[in-house]
């Protein structure tokens, strides 16, 4: 049943299932003051692109117990908080927001309720005036309202007369900057999918003209970032964007650098992506495990098979060229380990994670993302992670993890090797066979023990179910003493609970709040080499901490060995929050650290490798 059409009551209902959602939210009201974040929600469900806008309860708490639950609490004053809502969605925004709102009662409190719509394509971003953009604008991410950023403002203005930064034209490449080669490639990919194009007669420079490739700037043709991109020579890219490249990297074992003596093979591919796509494919490909399959028994031919369907590498190579953002001098990266491949491009997904899988797509770079649609290169508008989601099932895989970092503006997706429910998956589970547990369940647990934690979108990843029955799923897996939730809201994850943890012969994970108890509690600095208490001990004595110095003191201590955020802020006698946003998040997107559990960034014992 859509929620528009749910009393609140039964959106309670539903809260006490799902917990806030994108669409859902709920806010205790403890005076006449509304407050801000009642109207940041409202804006950022006005803009949240597919959402069909959102419901927000007022006067409804969560409580503290061991199964918090959200309860109405009732307002004082349900008639003059609504004629506040109604004012300032009329006032407050750069254009009146037209919201509905209801007051119900649920025994005997009064509940304010706001409807509030999506807003249409031409009237977005909607924002709060006094701040202006991009502060005053906010999407829905998660159950969290998150300010927009340049790159989401750009998204929006798309469809009006807003140029995107594929087709800003480039100043330092002329004509001569092009590759005859790479054009002739697109024709020969376009002939191929419709010999009859009418484009196909074109000259190159018309050609190149409606891709988008090329711009009539007062009388005379200039460069395109897409026609440097798509078709540019390599010479030519690599002057000018000298990290438009794809680094491979093989690692072995299965964690980051987990011996920092140990060798590994980087191989760097650069072009233009009419040639680096089938280059990029193929040296992933060469290098997957593979099976036998025996094609004709009599004449006992036989085919090989990659461990991972070609399709799924094809469409998360493209993927990752078409929707990475180019203005970032960071390359995209393919991390071949002994168990799965990772594939990071910078730029983080501008449509929302909660919906991956629906059709259509937010695109950062239609330009070239069109070239690649009319080449076949790209599948359908939108159904690039629905294709692999689906050819990994269909082959016994799990299914793909995806993570759209916002914090450190970088999109990554997450292949496993193995299959997930194998003769020893089955084997283990069978110490489980009177709880009466689905597939999807089994599964989960297989990734607590091979991860060490779940959250709901990984579960959602994990068997591509809907939010509700996510969250029902999780609850039930906790009811059983399999799993043990920890934190709240959007952070809320689970771990292993007393009957897994009796099967993983381990000890109860520790809560979130005694990580970094523990952390405190722990004096690391003794742990340390005399070297780098030394320098620690000069960071901790200097009043001003000099960037460049502090960068490469996390280094070294990330190389000593993995450590957390609050580790290193208790190191360096900075709060964590200035680590994490100063240091360790740019440092993140750069390269220059890696997440100790790339599976899963909101791992609760998160740590950082250099």
């Amino acid at each position: 049943m859509p929620i528009a059409t749910k009393s609140a009551q039964q959106i309670i209902e539903e809260l006490n299932i799902t917990d806030e959602t994108e669409g859902l939210e709920a806010k205790s009201i403890s005076g006449s003051d509304l407050g801000n974040s009642v109207f940041e929600t409202i804006c950022a469900m006005c803009n949240e692109p597919g959402l069909e806008g959102g419901t927000i309860l007022l006067g409804v708490s969560k409580d503290d117990g061991l199964f918090p639950l959200y309860s109405a609490t009732g307002i004082l004053d349900a008639d003059k908080i609504s004629t506040d809502v109604a004012s300032g969605c009329t006032s407050l925004f750069n254009i009146p927001v037209r919201v509905d709102i209801k007051t119900e009662t649920i025994s005997g409190q009064n509940v304010v309720r706001i409807d509030v719509p999506e807003m249409p394509k031409h009237q977005k971003p909607v924002y709060i005036k006094k701040y202006g953009l991009p502060r005053g604008a906010y999407r829905r991410i998660g159950s969290t309202d998150i300010k927009c950023t340049e790159e989401d403002l750009a998204a929006f203005y798309q469809n009006k007369a807003h140029d995107t930064y594929d087709y800003l034209t480039v100043e330092e490449a002329d004509l001569d900057d092009l590759d005859p080669r790479a054009i002739e490639l697109y024709r020969k990919a376009r002939r191929e999918v419709n010999p009859h194009a009418e484009e196909l007669n074109w000259s190159d420079n018309d050609l190149l003209l409606a891709l988008g490739a090329l711009r009539n700037v007062s009388g005379s043709l200039k460069v395109t970032t897409t026609g440097l991109i798509v078709f540019g020579k390599g010479a030519t890219i690599r002057r000018i964007f000298p990290s438009l490249r794809v680094d491979y990297v093989r690692v072995p074992g299965t964690t980051w650098m987990s011996d920092p003596s140990a060798q590994f093979e980087s191989t760097d591919m650069r072009g233009s992506i009419m040639t680096l796509i089938s280059r990029v494919i193929a040296a992933i490909v060469d290098d997957l495990p593979k099976s036998l399959k025996i094609e004709n028994e009599k004449s006992g031919q036989r085919q090989e098979i990659p461990a991972i369907p070609l399709r799924v590498i094809r469409e998360a190579v493209v993927n990752a060229l078409m929707h990475r953002s180019y203005q970032p001098s960071q390359p995209v990266q393919v991390i071949r380990y002994a168990n799965r491949i990772v594939i990071k491009n910078p730029g983080y997904s501008l449509k929302s994670q909660e919906r991956f899988s629906d059709p259509g797509s937010l695109i950062r770079n239609p330009h070239i993302a069109e070239v690649l649609h009319e080449t076949r290169f790209a599948e359908t508008k939108g159904s690039g992670i629905r294709v692999m989601q689906q050819k990994m099932s269909e082959n016994g895989l799990s299914p793909p993890t995806f993570i759209s970092d916002r914090d450190n503006d970088e999109f990554e997706a997450i292949f496993l090797f193995h299959h997930f429910m194998n003769e020893q998956d089955w084997k283990w589970l069978s110490a489980f066979k009177g709880m009466d547990l689905t597939d999807d369940q089994k599964r989960a647990l297989i990734f607590v023990r091979e991860v060490g934690a779940i959250d709901n979108a990984s579960y959602r990843n994990l068997t591509q179910v809907d939010t509700m029955a996510s969250s029902r799923s999780l609850r039930r897996l906790r009811s059983l003493d399999l799993l043990e939730d920890r934190g709240s809201g959007a952070r809320t994850h689970y771990v292993a609970g007393p009957a897994l943890l009796a099967e993983l012969n381990m000890d109860a994970p520790p809560h979130v709040d005694e990580l970094s108890m523990d952390a405190k509690g722990h004096d690391i600095f003794f742990d340390l080499p005399q070297a780098l208490k030394v320098r620690v001990k000069n960071a901790q004595l200097s009043k001003r901490a000099d960037p460049e110095k502090t960068r490469d003191l996390i280094v070294s201590l990330c190389k000593w060995q993995p450590l957390s955020a609050a580790e290193l802020s208790d190191l360096l006698q900075k709060t964590q929050s200035y680590v994490s946003q100063k240091f360790l998040a740019p440092m993140v997107s750069e390269g220059v650290l890696r997440y100790q559990y790339p599976e899963m960034i909101q791992h609760p014992q998160q740590k950082y490798v250099a």
